[in-house]
C-alpha cells in the first residue's frame, strides 16, 4: 500500500458579491446585513429593506464566499462556512468583509455609525466582523443566532451595543444558547437588549419595529 495522503492547503483569490443600496433621504449611517445559511445576498436585503425607516441607512448586504444551488429552485445561494477548513474560512470571510466596509466607507463617504446585522449562521458573522473588522462598530443586531465561541474572553476595541432577537418558538436558537450569549457579552464589556417574540427562526413585524427604534438609538447617539 502507498504512503497515506495529507492535506494540503494554499490561499485562493476568489470574487466576493455584495449588494448596495444607498440611503434614500438623509444618511443615518451603514449597515452591513449578512444572510443565513441557504439565502443570497439578495434574499437578506429583501428582509432587511422590511424594516420601518432603514431608507435613512445605507444598506450593504454581504454573500457568503461558499455558493451553492438550491436543489429546489436551482437558485444560486451561499454560506459561510463548513466544517472543513473551518478556521481559514473564517479568516477568509472577516477580511472579505473588511474589505467592503472599507470600500463602501471610501466611494460613499459614510461617517458612523456602522452597525452589523446578521440572521441565523450570519449572526456568527456579524459578531466576528464587529470584533476583527478594523473599522469602529457601533452596533450589533443578532437575529435567531449565537456568539461564535472564538470570542469569548477576548479584548474587544469597540464595546458595541447589542440587540438580540429570539422567537419564542425558535428551536434552533434556545433559550439555553441565549442565556449563554449574554453571559459571554457581558464579560465583554457590551450593552446587549433581548427582544423575544411570537414566532420562531424567521423575521416578524415585531421584530422590525424593535429593530427600528434600535438602529434611531445609534443614530441618535452618533
Amino acid at each position: 500500500m502507498g504512503s497515506e495522503a495529507r492535506v494540503e492547503v494554499l490561499p485562493a483569490r476568489v470574487h466576493g458579491r455584495y449588494l448596495i443600496r444607498q440611503a434614500k433621504s438623509g444618511s443615518h449611517g451603514l449597515l452591513i446585513a449578512t444572510h443565513g445559511y441557504g439565502m443570497s445576498a439578495a434574499d437578506m436585503l429583501a428582509e432587511v429593506e422590511t424594516i420601518p425607516g432603514i431608507g435613512a441607512w445605507t444598506v450593504v448586504s454581504i454573500q457568503g464566499l461558499n455558493r451553492f444551488y438550491n436543489t429546489r429552485s436551482q437558485e444560486v445561494v451561499a454560506s459561510w462556512m463548513t466544517r472543513q477548513d473551518r478556521e481559514l474560512a473564517i479568516a477568509d470571510n472577516i477580511a472579505f468583509v473588511g474589505d467592503v466596509v472599507a470600500r463602501v466607507v471610501e466611494t460613499e463617504q459614510i461617517a458612523a455609525p456602522l452597525v452589523y446585522l446578521g440572521f441565523s449562521q450570519g449572526t456568527a458573522m456579524a459578531y466576528r466582523a464587529a470584533a476583527g473588522v478594523d473599522h469602529l462598530c457601533h452596533g450589533v443586531v443578532a437575529l435567531g443566532g449565537d456568539v461564535p465561541p472564538e470570542l469569548a474572553g477576548r479584548d474587544l476595541a469597540s464595546r458595541p451595543r447589542v440587540l438580540i432577537g429570539r422567537g419564542l418558538s425558535d428551536e434552533w436558537y434556545s433559550e439555553e444558547k441565549l442565556e449563554s450569549d449574554l453571559e459571554i457579552l457581558r464579560s465583554l464589556g457590551c450593552e446587549a437588549d433581548v427582544e423575544l417574540f411570537s414566532g420562531g427562526h424567521e423575521w416578524t413585524d415585531e421584530f422590525r419595529t424593535r429593530c427600528q427604534g434600535f438602529l434611531d438609538s445609534l443614530a441618535a447617539a452618533g
